[in-house]
């Protein structure tokens, strides 16, 4: 490889990670509601930037980097989805005419803000299709002709995808209940809050599996309770930090405020377990844009 290849392909890279950096909040936005949680969301968003930065070393010419990026990260959350066995997309029956100029009209600024209020988990009730040039077009304000391109679709079925979505996600809006289920915090989250509000922080370490793991998502991984303990020592000179035991998605989390006077909680953590030890701890501190559409209840 020559000096110039090699100087084509740092700055490739220098270019994807700032681009990165910018369009993880829109990544996950549309990712989390494609496959109905902003955890798995997270993880797709995770999975994509991998993806991309092994793809770019093969590349002979650069792609338009952020549709590049928005195209396998569709495609890695429709794999996720296959996974989970979720089947959908409905026959495109008639287009209908959607508007799409620069000042929309009033009710197409109220169809973007039903959408956005939308809880997460709400989406996986649309079609794929329909849930997707939904996000796109409602939540992040893509072009018609733009999310055509993405899916390999004609503008006017986006539209008909579209128009169908809209009347089906006010439908389900209705429908839903305002009261998320309260649910008991567990003994063990409930000690796990306890220690690190006192600051007990060899407290905490006595919890953490030999193998237990850290993510932080922008952060590589840490390993080892020797490695994951400086985790505890990290939050120990912040000091204001205050938890509280909490549930999303159906799993059980733990609500992280940026100070006790706080009445919302900043991002959250996610604990995994093997009997009374911690072998996984997920903590969402550098990337809190999560926190937009969670569905998370405090416990009592």
């Amino acid at each position: 490889m020559t000096n110039g290849e090699q100087s084509s392909k740092a700055d490739r890279r220098a270019e994807l990670l700032a681009l990165a950096g910018e369009l993880r909040p829109e990544l996950h936005r549309y990712c989390s509601r494609l496959v109905g949680s902003v955890i798995e969301g997270e993880d797709v968003v995770q999975d994509t930037l991998a993806k991309a930065f092994l793809a770019l070393d093969g590349l002979t010419e650069t792609p338009q980097l952020r549709p590049w990026l928005f195209r396998i990260a569709h495609n890695r959350a429709l794999d996720m989805l296959r996974s989970k066995a979720i089947r959908a997309a409905e026959p495109i029956e008639a287009a209908h005419d959607v508007v799409d100029q620069a000042s929309p009209d009033p009710v197409e600024i109220l169809m973007r803000q039903e959408a956005v209020k939308t809880a997460v988990s709400r989406f996986t009730e649309l079609p794929v299709l329909q849930r997707s040039v939904i996000v796109l077009k409602d939540v992040l304000d893509e072009p018609l002709a733009e999310i055509a391109s993405l899916l390999d679709l004609t503008v006017d079925s986006v539209k008909a995808h579209l128009a169908r979505g809209r009347a089906r996600l006010r439908e389900i809006n209705e429908k839903a209940s305002p009261f998320p289920e309260i649910k008991a915090p567990s003994a063990a989250v409930e000690r796990y809050v306890g220690l690190f509000n006192r600051g007990d922080w060899n407290g905490l370490r006595a919890m953490l599996a030999d193998d237990v793991k850290l993510n932080q998502s922008t952060h590589p991984v840490r390993t080892g309770s020797a490695d994951v303990g400086m985790f505890f020592s990290i939050y120990a000179k912040i000091g204001e930090v205050w938890l509280q035991p909490a549930w999303l998605e159906g799993r059980e989390v733990i609500a992280v405020f940026d100070s006790r006077l706080d009445t919302k909680p900043s991002y959250f953590m996610w604990l995994e377990w093997r009997g009374r030890e911690i072998t996984f701890i997920h903590d969402y501190k550098y990337v809190r844009y999560v926190m937009e559409g969670a569905e998370l209840t405090i416990s009592p």
